[in-house]
């Protein structure tokens, strides 16, 4: 016969696997596919690999973006973005 109190531990365990490593983590993805969807022209964007660039096209799946003074234009998949950053001010002359 099986312990009643054997079964409540499994259970517990199986609980504590779902809000300690399960939900945190579909809550991530659910966040990066958030900052991946509300992507716009002009946004200041960080790739996974470290490119740094402002977007100057966004299509269904892919970005456009252009990096540094000499205005290169490098096309990523919009799942490369890491993080969306603040557009730098622009000094006043």
């Amino acid at each position: 016969m099986t312990d009643p109190s054997f079964i409540l531990m499994i259970v517990l365990m199986f609980a504590m696997l779902y809000f300690f490593m399960i939900r945190p983590e579909n809550k991530r993805k659910k966040e990066a596919q958030n900052l991946r969807d509300s992507l716009k022209v002009g946004d200041v964007i960080t790739t996974i690999g470290g490119i740094v660039g402002t977007i100057c096209k966004v299509d269904e799946s892919t970005i456009v973006i252009e990096t540094g003074a000499d205005r290169v234009r490098i096309e990523f998949t919009k799942w490369a973005v890491s993080t969306k950053n603040v557009a730098p001010e622009q000094p006043a002359n």
